[in-house]
């Protein structure tokens, strides 16, 4: 059965353009044109990846990702956009998206994305399928829920990821490129930004005081590690 896509884009010609590089890569498509027909189809079905403009007739894309995330919806998300400011990639990024790619894209690399980033997140759901405790920590792997204290705290897919990596190898340095490798995988060219985004949002749910982390913490001039 081929994974399926859900395309969020109001622009028909765009829509088209996703779908045929889709179908290309043996993908199956279903188009929303709007962030409200969006949330609508995520309520009733699922997706394997959600493809995500920022501009949209109703709603930012960005209001799309916190809706979404804040109803627990994991299903990873890169978003497809014709802004190119750096405060968009490290905004949608901050908000639980996955990846950014702007408009005009390369069909070969969106489609090579969008594939990495499916296989890297059914590899994470069925690599192991035990409970991981560290600490005040709880991560049930078999259904990719967090707890801290026995108390749930929802993560996107890449904090998932990024969290799972640390709760299995307490207490080691990661450095930047081990962190790309096991997070995002080293094919894939990813902002310096953006693992210092996804460390602030986690220090932001699991700290209590995200600027004197406890749990999170920077090893200067080598990385992070974490600290059950």
């Amino acid at each position: 059965m081929p994974d399926k896509i859900l395309i969020v884009d109001d622009d028909p010609a765009v829509c088209k353009l996703l779908e045929k590089v889709m179908h290309s890569n043996n993908l199956e498509t279903t188009v929303a044109d709007s962030g409200l027909a969006a949330l609508n189809h995520l309520k009733n079905h699922s997706y394997d990846l959600i493809l995500l403009d920022v501009m949209l007739g109703d709603m930012e894309g960005f209001e799309v990702i916190k809706r979404l995330r804040s109803q627990g919806i994991q299903t990873p998300v890169m978003i497809v956009s014709g802004r190119n400011e750096d405060y968009d990639s490290l905004y949608g990024l901050s908000l639980g998206a996955d990846d950014y790619i702007t408009k005009p894209f390369r069909p070969l690399v969106l489609g090579a994305k969008v594939k990495a980033l499916i296989r890297r997140n059914k590899n994470q759901i069925l690599n192991t399928s035990d409970t991981l405790e560290s600490g005040p920590f709880t991560f049930s792997v078999s259904s990719m829920r967090f707890y801290k204290n026995g108390e749930e705290i929802v993560l996107s897919s890449k904090e998932s990821s990024l969290m799972l990596l640390f709760i299995r190898h307490p207490n080691q340095v990661f450095t930047k490129d081990m962190i790309y490798e096991h997070v995002w995988g080293d094919n894939i060219a990813v902002d310096d930004n953006a693992i210092m985004v996804y460390i602030n949002r986690l220090r932001g749910k699991i700290e209590e005081d995200r600027q004197k982390p406890a749990h999170i913490v920077t090893v200067r001039g080598l990385g992070y590690r974490f600290i059950p």
